[in-house]
Parts: C-alpha cells; structure tokens; sequence
C-alpha cells in the first residue's frame, strides 16, 4: 500500500494512530502515583495551579467549529481523526483537572486568553484555525518539558503524559495545514506564514507573562521559555506552509512499534 503524500493525504493513518493511542492512555494513566503527597513549597503550588486552572479550560471544548469547518472537505477519514485528536485534548483537559483537585483548586469558567482564542478561531477559516492550534502546541511543550521535570511526582506524570501526545499533535496541524496549503502559490505561502510568525511572537509573549510564576518555580526563566518556544514554532513552519520541507513523510512520526509498546514513554521526549 503507498504512503500517503501531501499531494495525496489519506488521514486514515491518523485516524488509526488515534484509535490505538487509547490503550496506551490507559496504561500511562494508571502510572499516575495520585495518592502520593505533594512536597512542592505552597507558593509553588499556587503558581502552578494557576496555571494548570488555565490549560484545562483551554484544552476542555468540544471542537464544534473546527469540525464544522472540516466537514466542508467531505472527508470521513479527516473528521473522524478530528473528533479523536479533539478527545485526545480532552482528556488532557481531565488530567489538569484532576491535577488541580490534588491541590485543592478548583477549574476556571472563564479567562480572557481562552476567550480571545475562541473567539479568533471562530472568525476564520479551517486553516486559519488549524495554524492557531499548531501555534499554542508548539510554544507549550516548553512550558509541558519544564513541568515533566517537577518534583511533584503527579505533575511530573502528567506532564509527560501531556507531551507524549502534543508530539504527535504537531504532527497532527502540520500535516493538515501541509494538505490546506497544497494549491495555495508560494507568495501566498509565505505570507500566510510571516503573519503565523506574528501570532506566534503574541503567543508566546502572553505565555511569558500569564504563567511567568509558574515557569519561575519550575527553574524556567520567562525570557528563555520565550526564546525557545519560538524555535519550537520555527522547527514546524517549513514543512506546515510548504517552504522547503515537502519530503516530509506524512503521517505520525513514531516509530508505532516502540510507541505502543511503550518504549517511547521510557524515552525523554525531545523539547
């Protein structure tokens, strides 16, 4: 059976990638010691339970616009690895959640990052939104990669739990928008990309001083969570808006049978 190409995107290997992930949520799930006591100084708890209170909501909705947008392509294939990417979030959603009930802290209704997102999702296109997604994964995993090397052994677990995925996840919104843009010329390309630099910059920049605290108690100056989050975005724009980087398999990265074995969890993810 051929590969799937960009010119020829068959997301059934996503949806499958998806499909089989369950399991391994399962499993890493259950390796989350939450009953062991939390030994972080009180003012690192707040922080970091500011900040969690602000990932849950933002990775807790159902997606309907984005699947509203995606049903226009006419492709089961795509829908169906987008509904399973979209629960893939929630239950990141759930892990913050539980995360936070550890400390004693309740989930937010509302804050303005989460409404300024939605509501710039919302006005634009399945593109448009797509990128925004690739935007706020890949200037988070710095941010996760700080949190994964916590003292707290429940925030540790969850913190590598979250990356193991949101790896996968950028792969996810590069190989979407890689499709998106496949009849789109190059000039057009290259703006589409200077203006996702733009947001990238505002997104990082929010990051920095929304969870300033938090990265500060992790050992992560904001300036250089700032710095690296940005080449995190960097590494993924050529091959997401086609400039240079088409050899780029499309599909998961992982190798799928060290991934599901679980060797992949025994490894460092690369932040």
């Amino acid at each position: 059976m051929p590969m799937p190409t960009p010119q020829n995107p068959d997301f059934a290997v996503w949806d499958a990638y998806f499909e089989a992930n369950t399991a391994r949520h399962t499993r890493l799930d259950a390796m989350i010691p939450w009953q062991s006591v939390c030994l972080l100084p009180p003012a690192d708890v707040v922080a970091i339970a500011r900040s969690l209170q602000r990932f849950e909501l933002g990775e807790s909705g159902e997606g309907k616009g984005l699947l509203g947008k995606a049903a226009r392509r006419n492709d089961p294939a795509y829908d169906s690895a987008l509904v399973r990417f979209i629960g893939e979030e929630q239950k990141h959603s759930a892990l913050f959640a539980a995360a936070l009930e550890r400390f004693g802290e309740s989930r937010l209704t509302s804050h303005w990052s989460d409404v300024a997102f939605v509501v710039l999702r919302r006005m634009l296109g399945l593109r448009t939104e797509v990128m925004l997604f690739l935007i706020a994964e890949t200037t988070a995993m710095e941010y996760f990669g700080a949190l994964s090397r916590s003292a707290d052994p429940v925030i540790h677990g969850v913190a590598r739990r979250v990356l193991t995925d949101e790896v996968e996840h950028v792969k996810f919104q590069v190989d979407q928008l890689r499709a998106g843009f496949e009849h789109t010329p190059r000039a057009g390309r290259m703006l589409a990309a200077g203006a996702a630099w733009l947001v990238a910059v505002g997104a990082a920049t929010v990051l920095a001083l929304d969870h300033g605290p938090a990265m500060r108690s992790l050992g992560l100056p904001p300036a250089v969570f700032w710095r690296r989050a940005l080449r995190q975005f960097g590494r993924a724009v050529p091959a997401a808006f086609r400039l240079g980087a088409e050899a780029v398999p499309f599909g998961p990265a992982v190798d799928s049978i060290e991934y599901f074995s679980g060797e992949y969890e025994r490894q460092a993810p690369r932040v």
